[in-house]
Order: C-alpha cells, then sequence, then structure tokens
C-alpha cells in the first residue's frame, strides 16, 4: 500500500499579526507516517472520542445543562474551573476537525458549542461554579475563582473553532465574554469597577490570540493591563500567584509552575504584537533563568507538591518531582512563542526534550489514561491508588486539566515544526512529512528519533531567487555529516542552525545525518538530588529503568558501570516498538543494618564494587508506567 501523506492545514494556536515584530512566522507542516504521526493517531482515535463521555460523567457537561437551564440538580465537581475541562476538549476538537473532517465529532463539537451558548448570560459573562454555586456573585474571589482564567480558555476555544470551522458560532460566545471583561477591569482612574487580576494567568496570552482573529486593538490593550497588575500586590503579594514581584523586574520563575509560564507566553505575546523592548527581555532572562536552575533532565518542570511550585534554583528532587504535565505543555507553548519572536534555536531545543519526554509521559500509549505529575524516580515497593499526584496513570482526574490540555497539543502539533520568513523555511523539530512556507515546500521522509537519516527534498520553490533552509541542529547533537544534491556539505552550525542557501530546483534533495549514540549525562554539582549519579539518553530522548525489565531484586540496589560501553536494541515488540539501551550495572550486596540504616564509613579509601554484574535494559522515559506498577529510575547511581 502506499504510504499516507497529509497536508498543512489551517492556521494554527499561535498567528501572528500583520505588524507582529517577531523574527519567525509560524509555518505549515503536514505530518506523514512515523513517530508523531502514530501518536497523533492514538490521540484522534482514542483520547479525544473519550471526552465527551468523561466530561458527561464528571459533571462538566451537566453544570453547563444547569446554567442554561435544560437541566435540574446539584453542581458536580470539586473546583470552580471544572468548565475549562470543556474548553481544553473543544479546542482539541477543533484542531482535530481542521485535519480529518469527521461527522461524528462535528456533530459532538456542534452539540456542546451550543450548550457553552445557551449557558453564557445576557451581558456575556460565563462560568458555572459562580452562576450555579454563588448565587451569581462575580469577581469575589480573584486569588481562587478562577473566573478569567476559564474565560481565557473559552477563548482560545473559540480562536480555535473559528481556524478549523470557519463558524462564528463559539466565537461571538467568546466576543461577548470578552467585551464584559473589558467593561469590568482596567487601571484606577478608567472608569472600570475592579482593578484586578485572576490568581491563575491564562486570559492574558487568549486575549492577544482573540486580537489576532478579530482585529480589536482593545483586547491587546486589556492583556496588556493584566500583564503589568501582576506584583503590584492585588493578590496578597503571593508568588504563587505570580502577585510577589512585577514581572518586569522578576529575576527567575518563581510559584506555581503553569502560572507563571502562561503569564510569560502572554507576555511574550504582547512583546510580538508590540514591540516591547523590556518585556523580550523579561522572556530572555527568565528563560534562561529556568532552563539554567530549574529544568528537570526531561524537561519537565516543578520541583515541589506543595503548590505545584518551581522550588529554588539546583532543588531538582528525583521521586518527589512535580513535574505537572500541564506545566511541560505549557514550557512548550511559551518556548514556541519565544523561538518566533528571536529567531533563536535553543527555544525549540527545550521543545524537542520536553516533547519527547516531560510531555510525552504524561500520556499512556493507548491514549487512555494519564500521569498528572512525571516523577524521575519511583521506589520499589511504592504503593499508591491513582489520582492526581499519583505516580500510576489514571483515567481521569478530579482535576482534570492535564487530560484535555495533551489532546488540545496533540491535535495542534503539526503548528509547532516549522517556520518561515523573508530569507526562506527554518525546520524545528524533525518528522516525516511536508513543510510549507510562502511558495517552498519541502517534504521529509525520517524515522527520527530511533534513527538519525532525515532526507529532505525539495517539492515546489520560487524559480527566480535562491532562499536558505534552515535546519536546526539538536543541542544534544555532537556530530551531523549533510549531503546536498549529491555532494558534502559544510556541515558547520551558527547559532543551533546549519543554513543552505542556494536558488533550489524541485526534486534536490538534502541528506542530514544526526549521530544518535546512546550517552551518560551528569548534572550540575549543585543538583544535591542526583550527586554521583547519571542518566542515559539517546539522541531527544531520555531512558529510564522499570522494575519490570529487572526481575531478581528492585532498583534501588542498582548501580551503573560507566566505564563499560552502552548498547543499542531495538525492540519492535516492546511498548509499541522502541529503541532500548542495554548498560552494564551490578546488583550491590547490601547489608542488614538491622534497626538504624547508619554506618559509619573510612572517607580515606573508596568501598570496593561488590555486587553480582546485571544486564540493565533502559526503555525510553516516555514509555514507563503501561506495563505492570514497580519501580522506575532515571538516574543511576554509579559504581
Amino acid at each position: 500500500m502506499p504510504r499516507t501523506r497529509s497536508t498543512p492545514s489551517a492556521p494554527g494556536p499561535v498567528r501572528l499579526g500583520p505588524d507582529a515584530r517577531a523574527a519567525l512566522r509560524p509555518a505549515a507542516v503536514g505530518i506523514d507516517p512515523g513517530f508523531w504521526h502514530a501518536r497523533r493517531a492514538t490521540n484522534a482515535h482514542a483520547s479525544i472520542p473519550q471526552g465527551p463521555g468523561l466530561l458527561e460523567s464528571a459533571g462538566n457537561l451537566h453544570n453547563l445543562r444547569l446554567a442554561a437551564g435544560k437541566d435540574t440538580g446539584e453542581f458536580r465537581g470539586a473546583y470552580p474551573f471544572v468548565d475549562t475541562d470543556v474548553y481544553k476538549w473543544l479546542e482539541a476538537a477543533a484542531w482535530q476537525l481542521a485535519q480529518t473532517p469527521d461527522d461524528d465529532l462535528a456533530g459532538e463539537v456542534d452539540r456542546i458549542v451550543a450548550l457553552v451558548a445557551a449557558a453564557q448570560q445576557p451581558d456575556g459573562y460565563l462560568n458555572t461554579w459562580f452562576q450555579l454555586v454563588k448565587g451569581g456573585e462575580r469577581y469575589q474571589d480573584l486569588r481562587w475563582g478562577h473566573e478569567l482564567y476559564c474565560a481565557g480558555h473559552l477563548i482560545q476555544a473559540a480562536v480555535a473553532h473559528h481556524r478549523a470551522t470557519g463558524s462564528s458560532e463559539l466565537l461571538d460566545v467568546a466576543v461577548r465574554f470578552a467585551d464584559h471583561i473589558d467593561s469590568v477591569f482596567g487601571p484606577p482612574g478608567s472608569g472600570r469597577p475592579i482593578d484586578g487580576i485572576d490568581g491563575h494567568p491564562e486570559v492574558e496570552t487568549a486575549l492577544v490570540e482573540l486580537y489576532r482573529e478579530t482585529g480589536e486593538r482593545r483586547y491587546l490593550d486589556l492583556a496588556a493591563y493584566f500583564v503589568d497588575r501582576y506584583g503590584h500586590g492585588l493578590l496578597g503579594g503571593e508568588a504563587y500567584c505570580q502577585d510577589r514581584v512585577p514581572l518586569r523586574e522578576a529575576t527567575n520563575v518563581e510559584g506555581h509552575a503553569v502560572r507563571q509560564l502562561y503569564l510569560l507566553a502572554g507576555a511574550t505575546d504582547l512583546a510580538t504584537e508590540t514591540g516591547d523592548a523590556e518585556l523580550r527581555a523579561v522572556g530572555e532572562r527568565l528563560w534562561r533563568a529556568m532552563t539554567a536552575t530549574k529544568t528537570h533532565l526531561t524537561g519537565g518542570l516543578g520541583a515541589h507538591h506543595d503548590e505545584e511550585d518551581f522550588g529554588d534554583p539546583y532543588e531538582l528532587p528525583t521521586e518527589r518531582a512535580y513535574c505537572e504535565t500541564c506545566a511541560a505543555i505549557a514550557s512548550i507553548q511559551w518556548s514556541w512563542r519565544m523561538a518566533l519572536l528571536t529567531g533563536e534555536a535553543r527555544y525549540s531545543d527545550l521543545i524537542e526534550r520536553t516533547l519527547y519526554n516531560g510531555f510525552l509521559a504524561g500520556v499512556s500509549l493507548d491514549g487512555e489514561r494519564w500521569l498528572y505529575v512525571n516523577p524521575l524516580q519511583v521506589r520499589d515497593g511504592h504503593t499508591d491508588t491513582g489520582g492526581d499526584q499519583s505516580a500510576r496513570r489514571t483515567r481521569w482526574f478530579r482535576c482534570a486539566c492535564c487530560p484535555p490540555n495533551a489532546m488540545r497539543l496533540l491535535a495542534s502539533l503539526e503548528h509547532y515544526l516549522a517556520s518561515g520568513d523573508d530569507t526562506g523555511l527554518q525546520i524545528h523539530q524533525y518528522v516525516s512529512g511536508l513543510y510549507t512556507a510562502e511558495g517552498i515546500a519541502v517534504r521529509a521522509e525520517t524515522d527520527y528519533p530511533w534513527h538519525g537519516t532525515i532526507r529532505l527534498t525539495v517539492e515546489e520553490t520560487p524559480a527566480d531567487r535562491p532562499w536558505t533552509l534552515s535546519l536546526r541542529v539538536p543541542q544534544w547533537c555532537r556530530d551531523i555529516r549533510v549531503r546536498c544534491a549529491g555532494q558534502p556539505y559544510d556541515s558547520s552550525a551558527s547559532e543551533g542552525w546549519l543554513r543552505l542557501e542556494r536558488t533550489w530546483s524541485p526534486g534536490d534533495e538534502v541528506v542530514v545525518e544526526l549521530t544518535l549514540e546512546p550517552r551518560l549525562t551528569a548534572a550540575d554539582p549543585r543538583v544535591d538530588a542526583v550527586r554521583g549519579c547519571a542518566a542515559i539518553e539517546r539522541g531527544p530522548l531520555v531512558y529510564c529503568l522499570e522494575q519490570v525489565d529487572h526481575p531478581g531484586g528492585g532498583l534501588d540496589d542498582i548501580v551503573l558501570d560507566p566505564t563499560r560501553p552502552l548498547a543499542v536494541k531495538h525492540r519492535p515488540d516492546l511498548l509499541g516498538g522502541v529503541t532500548t539501551v542495554v548498560a552494564a550495572g551490578r546488583r550491590r550486596d547490601i547489608p542488614d543494618h538491622g534497626w538504624w540504616p547508619y554506618t559509619a564509613t573510612d572517607t580515606t579509601t573508596d568501598a570496593p564494587d561488590d555486587g553480582d554484574p546485571v544486564e540493565l535494559t533502559a526503555i525510553p522515559y516516555y514509555a514507563w508506567a503501561n506495563r505492570e506498577d514497580g519501580g522506575m529510575r532515571v538516574w543511576l547511581p554509579l559504581s
């Protein structure tokens, strides 16, 4: 059978305005069969279709019917922001419909959009918690109420729905709500009754996108007002709510990770549309500090379960790592905006690392179970019953923010892969598919991340001028070879980009070889939690050990021998087909210390490497927790 080939779909989550001050603009990609095509197919055929049933059983749709006067009973749900689960699912479904028409899915979307519209109040306000539980009380609990956060996700769903289907039904709902918010919130002296911000940023980036969709400048100005009012004590001055210090004065990310990242995405959108150099500098400064001091090897973010907090610099625990799936998604969204604004490759380096590891681990291989948190270690014998902060995959959560968030990212993933500018096309992420930008079309064929060969064929090109094909050289890559039109090409990269400039012809071919040798990685010595340990990586993938692959004992007594070579073995029979890394280690002979687990040590000599040799099988981190419960480790003590 011929290989199915995809074509690029409608504009995605970020469509820059005509006067945007960005170095790059998003380009369209149609994803062909391969790694991400398979993950997106699972999203399309398993994850998204189960959404309406789960939203029904959890009570989200029941609440909308109550608010619309179409049902009786009590509000269901533990939180005031449960409406956002519906909005994120609608956004995911809209992006999916943009790629693949589906009458059943379209019918569900139409039904739920009509329900949302019916629940909206005449003045544009919409929040089922406050309409049903709080007797219509509004904006009296901005720290915890999430009213503007809910509005933000509604706006993003509406923009996606409009771009994907052309229908303005949900967009009209979002515009009425945005106009209502604009009539209520504003700085002192504006004539608006409330000078306030939401405890959970999100509406800021959504308002900028609504400005891009409608051309209405008021939404851009409203977003700017909200961004600049954080840090002035309107929410009690807490870092948790991003209110400790004004964003323009911040020196590192802090507080609740998702809230910080959504706020930074909105600020970056503003810098892009307005040319605000100070906001751009804030984004560059905080991104650099975050990646250097507060990012896990997987790209995961959040050291603390308590308050879902970033933690201190270099506080990067393993078994108590929070690394919420939503934080990984927010990181990707912010980094993509920074990549477009600046044109710098490092932002897409972090996107790649987070996509393949910190994000993808949050979704089971069958697309039906989820992780809210993504630790880097689970101890032998660890037991829990599942739930929001469990290390066991769960069908749905009481706070179900992560599953529909993951659905919408996977459904819109094609819009985070490439960009264009006046010089040509930039490929940020390597997938099989068709990359297009301004009269340029390049077809890629690759088995990445399992193999490092990327074959690029020019299918469409301007005939009268040269242009530049820019290829991101991954930060982890130590050896790259390139052939252009059959001839070796200088593979020297500049600031993370390999740029090939020429007058191209249809059929011209570029072959890129990225060396995917497995490697051992050590952390900055200030990361106390993993001092004396190493992690296994190959290409963009972080690897881990699972207890199920190492019978005869647990993982807590295993040490890695760094002097022995690492080997690669492809396992089509394992976890849907993965490349494993085989390493040498020992199972330590740990004496019984009795009732006290501490002993005197002789610091003048090294302890012998005792214990039996053991072959270690490392699997990609994204695939862990898909078989049986048991221990897992990313960071391995060295013998």
